[in-house]
């Protein structure tokens, strides 16, 4: 290499060559306080800020179970006392009515007798919406999953403390609408979710915040 040409590619001092470096840093050439950067599959990283962010979506999620289960709970212990065994109550005229029933099947009374098979449901719904929180990212989904959680637990609770027992208790339902199958809070609270879930879903929303395009 020619004298000229050392002059021209060799820094003339370490100030410079540091600042050559620095500027390198500032617009992210290698530096190590360079962000996280997304997966392969666009989610974020569980770490910093984002942990954070997670644990307020969880409370979310927790909250909203809570409060769906607390009104499903005490409702049906209303109903146990004040209705069961007694005369429907007409809210509007013959349109709808609260009549106290028990319930060996699923939500709105379908697959009576496979009490043990939706009580093994119910266990499973609420393993997969514990593991979908640990990426959840989400306020719709954090108010989606909780009311699933909230309404499975209500029911769950049917099931293993009702008679006649052995986790095939049966559920206490008493909302009945004319010419539809009799419910309670608890299967509001399932259908609500799972409704929002499909729109969450048809909108392309996944748990972690992003979006996906099909």
């Amino acid at each position: 290499m020619t004298e000229p040409e050392r002059t021209i590619t060799t820094p003339d001092s370490p100030e410079e060559a540091a600042g050559t470096d620095g500027a390198a840093e500032a617009t992210g050439g290698g530096g190590d306080n360079a962000g996280p950067e997304p997966d392969a599959a666009g989610h974020r990283p569980e770490s910093g800020p984002d942990a954070a962010l997670r644990k307020r979506r969880v409370l979310v999620l927790v909250g909203v179970a809570a409060l769906a289960y607390l009104l499903d709970l005490l409702s049906k212990i209303w109903v146990v006392h004040n209705l069961e065994h007694h005369e429907p109550i007409d809210v509007f005229g013959h349109y709808l009515r609260l009549d106290a029933i028990r319930n060996a099947g699923a939500a709105f009374g379908l697959g009576q007798g496979m009490t043990i098979v939706f009580t093994v449901i119910a266990v499973g719904v609420i393993a997969v919406i514990v593991r979908l929180s640990r990426r959840l990212y989400s306020v719709p989904w954090a108010i989606a999953l909780g009311l699933l959680l909230g309404g499975a637990f209500g029911n769950l609770t049917d099931r293993v403390f009702r008679s006649p027992g052995g986790f095939q208790g049966r559920v206490v339902d008493f909302i009945a609408p004319e010419h539809f199958a009799v419910f309670n809070l608890a299967d509001s609270a399932i259908c609500c979710g799972g409704a929002l879930i499909v729109l969450l879903s048809f909108r392309g929303v996944d748990p972690d915040g992003t979006k996906h395009l099909d």
